[in-house]
């Protein structure tokens, strides 16, 4: 056997960033890419037409991986004769996961999820969520087969399996890469607190004795603020089940108030849930509804800001006024997303978990502050989209692996695996299982 002939693993980006993880698969001449995101540093500035590839490649926001790219966005031709079969794989929609998708060369197929797949096009409608491809509109959406979970996919002597998993992204999944000698399971994102358990022990009980466990360690991030109580990071529900329950509690607790709330634009079940058990009328900003009729088929009550253009797909009798959702007490819970200093004074808005994401974006303290000066109370309902440590402890457990390799997360090094080994690799690095 040559060493072409064994499993060779690369890790080229996202290994102590929190996001961007692209690593390889190779065996023969076959090889697999997952995933295809870019690590979010807005502390940069960049803007989406700053994001040339040499600017990615400089600041390490993706990693610099031969023969997947397209040649006229890289200069390279990709070397085929080395490279019989390619495929590339997207676990989610978060874009420190799927955002350079469109660098993929448009021969290798990108395979994701279902949701995944009807989900992306539709969140780059406009061209402003991912990034572009050569060649093409800013709006356009490089092709993403569909995948059946669990059903095999071959690419010349590797098998991949895309099974259903639990993130705050909608549609996020878990994969299994099986070689002819070893087993390699990837996490994506992954967590036990979220609407789906099931779905993820089952998973990791198909990838149990996994030859390699690729982990998101997100969890372990951040040791120094593990026992601070007043750490935002760590307070508000437990799950996403409570989550939805405090937001219809805070809903009965003022009847006479005006409610407002965001969230995050791809946690789409999260919206679902709560446009389902809340007692007020949910209405969402006409952009979200077009993009949950767009992409699911799902009508609900919308609202236009002033000036805003219409969307045809959107049902005329569920639009309601923006005034009368500004002189609204009781009757709506609507997505706030500007026009802050217009809202009733003394009201609640509930932030949950969206834009400014956290502290960490420089946008962050000053929204809030915003918020309060204008005599609005402001609360922050956050549930994780990620394993904890003791959950990541579990899921490890689950799994068993022979060895163990932490990614996504600022201190790899503080996963540790009791049935195996762990490696810690650096960017770049290329492991032969």
């Amino acid at each position: 056997m040559t060493l072409k002939d064994k499993t060779q693993v690369t890790f080229y980006n996202g290994l102590t960033t929190i996001g961007g993880p692209m690593i390889e698969v190779a065996y023969h001449k076959s090889h697999v890419l997952f995933d295809l995101g870019e690590v979010y540093r807005p502390e940069l500035g960049l803007k989406l037409a700053d994001e040339d590839f040499q600017t990615l490649i400089k600041y390490q926001l993706i990693g610099d991986v031969p023969d997947f790219y397209d040649e006229k966005v890289t200069g390279k031709k990709i070397n085929t004769n080395k490279w019989e079969h390619s495929a590339a794989y997207i676990s989610h929609v978060h874009l420190d996961h799927s955002k350079a998708l469109n660098l993929l060369s448009p021969d290798i197929p990108l395979y994701a999820g279902k949701i995944t797949a009807q989900l992306l096009p539709a969140l780059n409608e406009n061209g402003d969520f991912l990034l572009p491809a050569a060649g093409h509109s800013k709006n356009y959406t490089r092709p993403i087969i569909a995948a059946e979970y669990k059903k095999p996919i071959q690419v010349g002597d590797i098998t991949l399996e895309v099974w259903p998993s639990d993130h705050d992204a909608y549609g996020a999944t878990g994969l299994i890469v099986r070689t002819p000698d070893k087993i390699i399971s990837f996490t994506g994102d992954i967590r036990l607190h979220g609407y789906h358990p099931d779905w993820v022990h089952e998973y990791l009980a198909a990838s149990k004795g996994a030859d390699l466990f690729i982990i998101e360690g997100t969890g372990v991030s951040w040791p120094e603020e593990k026992h601070d109580e007043n750490s935002e990071e760590f307070t508000g529900p437990n799950n996403e089940t409570e989550l939805t329950k405090e937001i219809v509690c805070l809903q009965k607790q003022n009847p006479k108030r005006q409610i407002t709330f965001n969230t995050y634009l791809t946690n789409v079940e999260r919206i679902l849930r709560i446009i389902s058990d809340s007692p007020r009328t949910v209405v969402l900003h006409a952009k979200r509804a077009h993009l949950l009729k767009q992409s699911l088929n799902k009508d609900v009550p919308y609202y236009y800001l002033p000036g805003e253009s219409k969307f045809s797909d959107l049902k005329p009798e569920l639009e309601v006024q923006y005034k009368k959702l500004l002189a609204d007490d009781h009757e709506f819970l609507w997505q706030a997303v500007s026009d802050f200093d217009s809202l009733k004074k003394g009201g609640l808005y509930i932030h949950s978990n969206a834009e400014p994401l956290g502290d960490f974006d420089p946008a962050y303290r000053p929204f809030v502050e915003k918020i309060a000066k204008n005599k609005i109370e402001y609360q922050a309902l956050r549930c994780s989209g990620h394993a904890d440590e003791n959950e990541l402890k579990e899921i490890i457990s689950e799994v068993q692996p022979a060895i163990l390799a932490p990614v996504h997360t600022l201190h790899p090094e503080l996963e540790k695996n009791p049935f195996g080994k762990r490696i810690l690799p650096k960017r770049g690095q290329t492991i032969t299982l």
